[in-house]
């Protein structure tokens, strides 16, 4: 059974770090060069009418997902008369969309949870995946991390291996506690190297917004993807994981 190499970004929709210049082309080939089993997402566009008129590349998660031979699911989170946005999850195996949750806690922010079965070639189990994107305000946050533990408690059987990834905003790392003591997550950079990924800004990471989360599964290493080319490609920079069975 091989390992599946997991990896997080927040697309910022394609654009650049101050939404100067669309980079979608340049995030397919630098993701092509990560080789992800699994590609958790957020900030997807799935429509922009002005966008679409200047380049090809719609919906973004189907051309992301052709540039790497995948399969893309997508949950729409937020529509405006232009367009929407929201979450995809990608695999190089067999997966199936199980349904896209909405996570919105005020009219501001519409926020989603994105869930998918993926089957790796070779594994007994299918694995649970997650792709979630989180308000800005603790408070909201908060009220966030509880809808996430009844959605897994009834949803996702406490026995099959999980991964929860993507922007969780939780530059105070309150989440942990939550989900290890409701859901039996650890975070894979916590646990593996002591301390939260600085993903935030790309080009000088300060803040640690993003997470992987995983349940039933053995992590292995870790990267978060600094410099060039990331560090001009979105806001966030990409986080990867490697996990196998437990």
């Amino acid at each position: 059974m091989s390992p599946l190499t997991i990896v997080t970004l927040n697309l910022h929709k394609g654009m650049s770090p101050l939404n100067r210049h669309p980079r979608l082309y340049e995030i397919a080939a630098a993701l092509l060069t990560l080789a992800p089993d699994v590609l958790f997402l957020q900030e997807v566009q799935g429509r922009h009418l002005r966008r679409e008129r200047q380049h090809a590349a719609w919906p973004q998660h189907d051309f992301l997902a052709s540039t790497l031979r995948h399969s893309a699911s997508y949950g729409m989170n937020a529509c405006y008369d232009h367009g929407h946005h929201g979450n995809a999850i990608l695999s190089r195996y067999p997966q199936w969309l199980r349904g896209n949750h909405d996570m919105s806690v005020n009219r501001l922010e519409q926020r989603g949870m994105l869930h998918s079965v993926v089957q790796p070639e070779g594994w007994p189990h299918a694995v649970a995946c997650l792709c979630v994107h989180l308000n800005l305000l603790a408070r909201d946050r908060r009220r966030q991390y509880l809808a996430l533990q009844h959605y897994v408690q009834q949803h996702i059987p406490a026995d099959m291996p999980l991964i929860v990834a993507g922007d969780f905003n939780d530059w105070r790392g309150e989440a942990d506690a939550v989900l290890a003591r409701t859901c039996g997550l650890q975070e894979a950079f916590v646990a593996t190297l002591g301390q939260h990924a600085r993903s935030f800004p790309a080009r000088l990471p300060l803040l640690p917004l993003d997470r992987v989360y995983v349940r039933h599964l053995q992590i292995g290493q870790v990267q978060i993807c600094r410099g060039q080319p990331w560090s001009h490609l979105s806001d966030h920079l990409p986080l990867q994981v490697s996990v196998s069975l437990a």
